[in-house]
């Protein structure tokens, strides 16, 4: 069983949802990340989801933006990002690890190549937000060989057409957006998300996370009832650039923040039946 079906299937049957922590792998520098990975993990994060920096990140708000400015000027590349999984890998084989990223690095670095190290790495996923599924049999094709799960991305604006198109080749989980924007945009309606989530669930049985617009407790707990995942990203990212200069207090605040989190999450009952 993968890590992510272990973790799913596991909080499934205590019908809690998964706290998904995004930071940015590199920001502010390479050596600073592993170290916050396993705080976050000890703060009650379930699932890492480490972005790889990307000099045109379009599908990024601003805060998720300026991450990819600062680890691409700290000299953090694919190679790095890799290191970083390894290094992490090194003391915990348990905690799922799921890589978020545009296309063109996989490209640079070719399709089975970037597969291959990641996955011998121990990465367990990987979202590729500008990879329509029109165009991505060849990629899915070597993620299935290698075991690497294609996470898809769904948004409020999807057709159902297109809702059946990506569930079919969907795997792990499947990543929706709650908001019509980027990454840190506000408003969230949580009844709306229920609803979207109720019609998704008909086209597939896999985990449904929720991300864009979750950076408090209080937010996090109303996802939590209906959700197989909370996604929180900017609100971490955010703490990381106000502290760049201080790195103790930058994993204490982060850790402290993704706490508060995890405890809202954990005690919360999900009231929509969620499969895994």
């Amino acid at each position: 069983m993968s890590r992510l079906k272990a973790t799913f299937t596991a909080l499934g049957n205590r019908n809690k949802a998964a706290l998904v922590v995004f930071i940015t792998a590199g920001d502010p520098e390479p050596d600073v990340t592993v170290p916050l990975m396993h705080a976050l993990v000890n703060a009650g994060a379930d699932i890492v989801e480490l972005g790889i920096p990307f000099s045109d990140p379009m599908a990024d708000g601003p805060v998720i933006q300026a991450a990819s400015e600062r680890a691409l000027v700290a000299g953090t590349g694919t190679g790095s990002v890799l290191h970083i999984v390894r290094t992490f890998r090194e003391q915990d084989d348990l905690t799922p690890v799921v890589l978020m990223g545009y296309l063109n690095p996989i490209e640079v670095m070719g399709y089975a190549e970037f597969t291959s190290a990641f996955a011998g790495a121990g990465i367990d996923g990987i979202i590729v937000v500008d990879m329509p599924p029109e165009e991505g049999a060849e990629l899915n094709t070597v993620l299935t060989e290698y075991g690497i799960d294609n996470i898809p991305v769904l948004a409020p604006t999807s057709t159902p057409e297109r809702v059946k198109l990506i569930c079919n080749d969907a795997r792990g989980f499947i990543y929706y957006v709650s908001l019509r924007g980027v990454t840190g945009s506000a408003n969230l309606d949580p009844g709306e998300v229920r609803t979207r989530l109720t019609d998704i669930r008909s086209e597939t049985d896999l985990p449904l996370g929720v991300g864009f617009g979750i950076d408090n407790p209080d937010t996090a707990s109303k996802i939590a009832e209906f959700a197989d995942a909370v996604i929180v990203g900017s609100a971490v990212v955010r703490i990381v650039a106000d502290n760049t200069d201080n790195v103790e207090e930058l994993i204490r605040k982060a850790s402290d923040f993704v706490s508060t989190l995890s405890t809202a999450v954990e005690q919360t009952q999900r009231g929509m039946s969620a499969t895994t």
